[in-house]
């Protein structure tokens, strides 16, 4: 399907009737695509009408419009220059699944990392005034469930307490994943409903109020758009919208309404490919089984919880698993509260979202030695979600957290035994994985302090030693046999607790011509850094840290995005030989 919209002038010039019709067409563009693709679907099919009259009235990019997260900027897409290369979304070398500043200069924020969308719109607008640009018009689009983070209450306090012309659309669809919680969600329900005598809270932080809209109804958005730009101070527009309007099986979903999905059939909504057992499936499992047997254990999410795999547990004990909105900082420092009082808190988090509350970790969790659990789900490479979104910096990150022990799965039932381990543990872990499908149990020739030995050279000599971290057995593995049929002694040893390192780990280097530490992290500061450090200071052989770069990573499958840096078994293979021959050639 053709859109005839460039960008914000043709859309400008649609006559008013033609609206709706524009409004089918984006619709049915973004549920044709994201079935193909995969992408957030629902959030994005909520605010179709929403994003045609910000557009409207507003006037990107002199009128600086910033999504907050990034879920819902499908139609943003479509509507600024982008709908010719759309079929690409989220595939490697085409647009990107959030805004982009690459891509568009009407895309100004692309973090993607919910709620800090009112603090670039406070910035902007200061930069404007400083600047003399007093004509523009700031506009940030941010949904209920991202008003949840604290980070966006101290944008709404900054930009409240000025005079600047900022204008706050809230995006109302009453949830992020699971619905909206707390006392925000109670008092924007009493505002829906009209329930609110006298000053609500928006206004008594120094908003002008207007609402609240139906969010589908343009004409309506357009003219409360459109009297907010008039004040030309803060305001706040209330929109009211429905995650995955127009689209049955979005509509029709009680986990999410379809806030993000896979390659689907777009008549059914079902997966178009069989279900697979993935990390999560597992922790789920587990988890439940193990908070059976375990009364102190409590599960923590910030806003999601079905994605995490905390689905189980909460049928069973709902009462034991608690939903902090999207505040991880809140989060972890709850789950510290809820330690010392004498539970053993499981805190489910993206890894990429880890990074929000590093502070959390170190001085309410570790400097305390509380015993709390850290499950993070998409470490490593995430895929099509990209920069912002891949779990690549939790080690190097947790390696200087005092205290803290790190445990990296290579199997479910690794999984299964490591998170038995982590909560019996008396001061705090951290059992990380990937998005992936789980696959197959690797077993072990051996234990040995703690680590398993997963392969062993027959009649060969040490001259390789593969420290698999997690997911990276099994290219290891892989590695291993391509090594060994040219005649090269392989071990391949998984530490199951990374770190701190184990002293048997750093003995088993010694005994090694070469070791290579395979991770999905950053090289730089991750095991492998730890291990060449540990190297040099106790004089023993060659150490190399084979990983990921200290830079941000496009999206693109997580298949491809490994193998471009190495991480494969031919790739691992290839690495080895290499060193081993500048070995050689060094003598």
């Amino acid at each position: 399907m053709t859109l005839d919209i460039s960008g914000p002038g043709d859309l400008a010039a649609l006559p008013a009737e033609q609206l709706p019709v524009l409004a089918e067409q984006l619709r049915a563009r973004l549920i044709e695509t994201v079935t193909a693709t995969g992408g957030h679907l629902g959030a994005s099919l909520g605010t179709v009408e929403l994003t045609i009259a910000v557009h409207r009235v507003f006037r990107s990019p002199d009128d600086v419009v910033v999504f907050d997260t990034g879920h819902q900027s499908y139609p943003h897409k479509l509507l600024t220059g982008r709908a010719a290369d759309f079929d690409g979304l989220r595939q490697a070398g085409g647009i990107s699944g959030y805004p982009n500043r690459a891509e568009s200069p009407h895309d100004w924020v692309e973090n993607s990392h919910a709620s800090v969308s009112l603090a670039w719109a406070d910035g902007v607008a200061k930069a404007l005034e400083l600047r003399g640009e007093h004509e523009r018009t700031v506009v940030a689009v941010i949904g209920d469930g991202a008003l949840t983070g604290g980070v966006a209450w101290e944008g709404l306090n900054n930009i409240g307490a000025a005079r600047r012309p900022v204008v706050v659309v809230l995006n109302d669809n009453q949830r992020s994943y699971d619905p909206t919680v707390g006392a925000l969600a109670a008092h924007l329900d009493r505002l829906r409903h009209g329930k609110f005598d006298g000053e609500n809270l928006f206004e008594a932080m120094g908003f002008v109020y207007i609402g609240p809209i139906d969010g589908h109804d343009i004409g309506a958005v357009c003219e409360a758009l459109r009297e907010a730009g008039a004040q030309r101070r803060p305001v706040l527009v209330h929109v009211l919208t429905v995650k995955g309007r127009g689209y049955a099986p979005a509509e029709n979903d009680e986990a999410d309404r379809m806030h993000a999905c896979g390659v689907i059939d777009p008549v059914t909504g079902r997966p178009r490919a069989a279900a697979t057992l993935s990390w999560t499936d597992v922790v789920e499992r587990e988890l439940a089984a193990l908070a059976r047997d375990r009364p102190e254990v409590v599960a923590l999410t910030a806003a999601m919880r079905l994605p995490l795999g905390l689905g189980e547990f909460s049928r069973d004990a709902i009462e034991r698993v608690f939903d902090s909105g999207i505040a991880e900082q809140h989060l972890l420092a709850s789950a510290a509260g809820l330690a010392s009082a004498g539970m053993h808190p499981v805190v489910a988090v993206y890894s990429t979202f880890l990074t929000r509350a590093i502070d959390q970790l170190l001085f309410d969790i570790a400097l305390h030695e509380l015993p709390v659990t850290l499950l993070l789900d998409r470490a490593g490479i995430t895929g099509p979600d990209g920069a912002s979104h891949h779990g690549m910096w939790d080690l190097a990150l947790g390696t200087c957290v005092p205290h803290l022990r790190i445990a990296c799965p290579r199997d479910p039932a690794r999984v299964r035994e490591l998170l038995h381990e982590s909560v019996g543990h008396p001061g705090p872990t951290a059992v990380r994985y990937p998005k992936a499908t789980a696959g197959e149990d690797i077993p072990a020739l051996s234990r040995m302090d703690g680590m398993d030995i997963l392969h062993r050279s027959r009649n060969l000599p040490l001259d390789v030693l593969l420290v698999a971290i997690g997911a990276m057995a099994t290219p290891c593995l892989e590695a291993a046999r391509l090594l060994t049929d040219r005649g090269i002694g392989v071990t391949v040893v998984d530490p199951r607790w990374v770190w701190p390192l184990e002293p048997a780990l750093c003995a088993l280097t010694a005994r090694h011509q070469l070791t290579v530490c395979v991770e999905d992290g950053i090289a730089d500061g991750g095991i492998g850094a730890h291990l060449i450090t540990a190297g040099a200071r106790d004089g023993g052989p060659r150490v190399h840290a084979l990983g990921l770069p200290t830079a941000f990573l496009s999206h693109g499958s997580r298949t491809r995005i490994l193998a471009d840096h190495g991480l494969t078994g031919d790739g691992i293979a290839a690495s080895c030989l290499e060193r081993l021959s500048a070995s050689v050639r060094a003598r």
